[in-house]
């Protein structure tokens, strides 16, 4: 997926996203469900709304935390579902 990046991110309620990517795609992805079949003390945290809006645009892909504690490979953001 070479050259392929996100150029915005939008919570759209319920830990759900809708990405735009420089192709213009468009994809929802259902933040939420993936952390709550992947729990863990890292990611639990960002299934608090407030924390949830607290995402950025690093390098091309959003991710969580100062440390990016939450990214996801961009193939699967494309695709519009996390595994």
């Amino acid at each position: 997926m070479g050259g392929i990046k996100i150029i915005k991110v939008e919570d759209i309620g319920y830990l759900k996203v809708e990405i735009t990517f420089n192709d213009q795609k468009l994809s929802r992805v259902d933040i939420g469900s993936f952390i709550r079949r992947h729990p863990h003390p890292q990611y639990n945290k960002y299934l608090d709304p407030k924390k949830f809006k607290r995402f950025s645009i690093e390098n091309g892909n959003v991710v969580w935390g100062k440390n990016w504690d939450l990214i996801f490979p961009i193939e699967q953001l494309y695709a519009g579902e996390l595994l």
